[in-house]
């Protein structure tokens, strides 16, 4: 692909690609880079359609049948942390990002690329954690993939997963729909998953061990949608965290987002571990988590049934849609002030998903 049919020099944006002419961590970080190498590279080179939407899984009809669509690789390192592991990553990934369509999970496609000299002891604990986790979530690992790169050009495994699942009639959940006045729920505390990644990886010694929140987030979903399947949007916030799920909703909808800081739930070991490396809570990954867009009328009884749910128990309204500053977040802070909550460069911590 040349750099003339790219028009490199005619992009605008704020932080754009032609100040990076290679690829950097931050392009994988699932914020402002990615979001511009998305826009500016894949969707015109694959001619838009069912892509535009750009949502964690597309929804499309086939033969009669609603369905969804999702594909993820998952490159995190360590394989294996407090909670869970690469393999769980791969299932819980992928069916969340269904479910996040309001869809019923189905099967899985999984392809391992494995690097030359990584112990099969190793990879058999991948696959039996991959097979416990689809098993859990009630999905069937119907196809998948091999292959082997040479010793220093990978990193011991690498998973990618793709999934399909039936989306319910009467069900449409997407960012377009968001209106002022809708509830903002999330479904439980934040910031587990990256800061188990953090203490492992870094050898960061806290005092109180974090574990990872990787779950299937399907039941929960379905149990929402019990409630009323008239939810506006639904979001895992996986890279990013919930500072970049927010961001993209609020500019999909062209509605702004007022949160409020003080109800967000981050648990105190997330806050203290944040505290003390200068990381804002909002940015660092979850991968059991979902944020809801809930018209008002149903707010309180989809709240109600997501604390009955094992995975919802720690639910809680954060904040509200506005027509105030289309497009943007802005929080309202413990002391009484406001702030812009900005869509991240890149990820915090890389490869943490």
């Amino acid at each position: 692909m040349s750099d003339t049919a790219l028009d490199i020099a005619g992009w605008t944006c704020p932080t754009p690609l032609r100040d990076h002419p290679r690829v950097v961590m931050g392009h994988g970080g699932g914020g402002a880079l990615s979001a511009e190498l998305v826009r500016h590279v894949f969707a015109p080179a694959y001619g838009g359609g069912l892509l535009d939407g750009l949502g964690d899984s597309a929804a499309l009809t086939l033969g009669g049948a609603r369905l969804a669509f999702s594909t993820d690789s998952y490159v995190v390192r360590p394989l294996f942390f407090p909670g869970g592991s690469i393999g769980d990553l791969a299932v819980n990934g992928t069916v969340n990002d269904l479910a996040m369509s309001g869809a019923r999970a189905a099967y899985l496609s999984c392809a391992f690329i494995l690097e030359e000299g990584v112990e099969l002891s190793v990879v058999a604990r991948v696959a039996e954690a991959l097979g416990s986790a689809a098993r859990a979530a009630g999905v069937e690992v119907a196809t998948g993939d091999t292959k082997v790169v040479e010793a220093g050009h990978g990193d011991g495994i690498y998973l990618n997963t793709a999934g399909i699942g039936l989306i319910p009639e009467g069900v449409d959940l997407r960012p377009q729909r968001v209106v002022p006045g809708d509830v903002v729920i999330v479904s439980g505390e934040i910031g587990l998953h990256g800061v188990a990644i953090m203490s492992v990886r870094e050898n960061l010694g806290f005092d109180v061990e974090t574990v990872s929140d990787c779950a299937p987030l399907g039941g929960l979903v379905q149990t929402m949608l019990a409630v009323t399947p008239d939810l506006h949007v639904l979001r895992d916030p996986t890279r990013g965290g919930l500072a970049a799920a927010l961001n993209e909703i609020a500019a999909a909808s062209g509605t702004g987002v007022l949160l409020n800081e003080g109800r967000v739930p981050v648990p105190a070991a997330v806050a203290n571990a944040c505290a003390v490396l200068g990381l804002d809570p909002l940015y660092v990954a979850n991968e059991g988590k979902l944020v809801a867009f809930v018209p008002r009328e149903h707010a309180d009884a989809v709240l109600d049934a997501m604390r009955a749910h094992p995975l919802g128990r720690h639910a809680a309204v954060v904040g509200e849609a506005v027509e105030a500053h289309p497009g943007m977040v802005v929080a309202r802070t413990g002391l009484g002030g406001t702030r812009v909550v900005d869509l991240p460069i890149g990820e915090q911590l890389p490869r943490i998903c």
